[in-house]
């Protein structure tokens, strides 16, 4: 591992300022599996974001799963007040700046709708992607509620 050096990272790491470190590796950390095995902790300390589609009003959602959970769509759209639904890739890239599989939590080119799960709040820290497939960063649930302004939320299966 080593601090970031990508574009998309740098992105990531100016939007979160010097009190986060967005670090690269050379393995992948695409999905939740990959980096936990890259980072060396569980597959629930992984803080995936995912992106959705308001059905309703087309605008992007982003929920931040632990990455053992899976997503209850019925949960966040009764959260939300409108159903939701899967986001294709032009999709994510054009809301959020960034391609599936390193979406960060933050620094999304418009903001949206955040909720994170109650699950993440187990862990004393927490991982989450950092704008490519190999970098991430660490931080603490507290600090994932306050940088995104999201809302917590049970929103697993």
């Amino acid at each position: 591992m080593k601090p970031a050096t990508a574009a998309s990272a740098l992105k990531v790491q100016a939007a979160l300022g010097p009190a986060y470190q967005v670090l690269e590796f050379d393995a992948s950390t695409r999905t939740a599996a990959e980096a936990a095995a890259a980072i060396g902790c569980t597959v629930a300390q992984i803080a995936k974001s995912l992106v959705f589609r308001a059905e309703a009003s087309g605008r992007a959602v982003l929920v931040v799963a632990s990455g053992v959970n899976r997503v209850d769509e019925a949960k966040v759209g009764a959260i939300l007040g409108e159903p939701i639904g899967r986001a294709d890739a032009d999709f994510v890239r054009a809301k959020t700046g960034f391609a599936i599989g390193g979406v960060p939590p933050v620094g999304h080119a418009e903001p949206s709708p955040t909720l994170i799960d109650d699950a993440l709040f187990a862990f004393a820290e927490i991982w989450a992607a950092a704008g490519t497939p190999n970098a991430v960063f660490s931080l603490t649930p507290a600090d994932l509620l306050r940088l995104t302004g999201g809302i917590r939320a049970s929103i697993a299966r």
